[in-house]
């Protein structure tokens, strides 16, 4: 049944490539293990004392609360889908409950260093340093995720709208506006494209390497640490935390949530509210510093 329900995932829930991953390495885990402990072939008639065993060692083994409870959400899924499908009929993870995680903000990159590496910072005029200047100002001023901006092309650009088609999680597409800098900047890296690469064909993608390759995500990793390391004070320096900055920024000028969570792409509002703590603290600042009864 393992895999009829990847299957399930890849065409039905239409999860990511590394999500479908991720799912099949658990479940693979969750076999060795109910095989060496149980002496059980099968997971799909696993019981819900054999899944508390794995799951404690899986704590055992020093894995974090986060990392366990992902492993738990891939048990609930796959049980699921076997309780749909009229292989089992009860699911042995019903009474399963999550690990408390420690509350965690994310971190941010303050407004003053972002000026300094979108406006200050001096990139070289050939390709590869138009093209580190385009991950980094996209990044921030469009937040999206390292894997959207992988897969873009310059179909999905639309410089007479002023607007951007990113393909999310779950193929779920989405409309970002794009700034007049931002805009400007992409007609100027567009230029050194074509002059660099001869031409620019629709199906060609946005940011690709030297040899005109699509570009992978220890490219963009690079580039951004390399970037970050002379301007931000962070212990994070990835493409990721470029888009918690976006977030944190908008909703710290008064952006509305559900407009965040829009140009975010989040399915509901709790993951969009995360960065609503981060702006409570700047006011919490803001109200001690400037409040004569604080």
């Amino acid at each position: 049944m393992l895999d009829a329900f990847i299957n399930y995932l890849e065409h039905e829930k239409r999860a990511s490539r590394h999500t479908v991953l991720a799912y099949r390495m658990d479940l693979e885990q969750f076999g060795e293990f109910c095989k060496l402990s149980f002496d059980r072939e099968d997971i799909s008639a696993a019981d819900h004392s054999e899944i508390r065993a794995w799951i404690i060692d899986r704590v055992d083994q020093g894995l974090s609360p986060t990392s366990v409870n992902r492993k738990m959400a891939t048990l609930r899924s796959f049980y699921k889908f076997l309780m749909r499908s009229g292989e089992i009929t009860k699911d042995p993870t019903y009474k399963m409950r999550v690990l408390k995680t420690p509350k965690r903000l994310p971190e941010f990159i303050q407004e003053t260093a972002i000026e300094k590496i979108l406006n200050e910072m001096v990139y070289a005029s050939d390709f590869d340093g138009q093209r580190d200047r385009m991950v980094m100002e996209f990044l921030y001023l469009t937040g999206v995720r390292l894997s959207e901006l992988l897969g873009l092309k310059w179909k999905d650009i639309n410089l007479i709208s002023d607007e951007v088609k990113v393909l999310g999680k779950r193929k779920k597409e989405r409309i970002i506006p794009l700034t007049s800098g931002l805009k400007k900047n992409i007609i100027l890296y567009k230029k050194v494209f074509e002059e660099t690469f001869l031409n620019v064909n629709e199906s060609d993608y946005f940011i690709i390497t030297n040899k005109k390759e699509q570009a992978y995500p220890m490219k963009i990793y690079r580039i951004v640490r390399h970037y970050l390391d002379l301007y931000a004070q962070t212990t994070k320096r990835s493409p990721h935390l470029l888009r918690h900055t976006f977030a944190t920024h908008l909703l710290n000028k008064g952006a509305d949530l559900n407009a965040v969570k829009d140009l975010l792409g989040h399915g509901s509002l709790a993951a969009t509210q995360v960065y609503t703590h981060n702006s409570m603290e700047k006011l919490k600042a803001v109200f001690e510093q400037a409040h004569p009864k604080a």
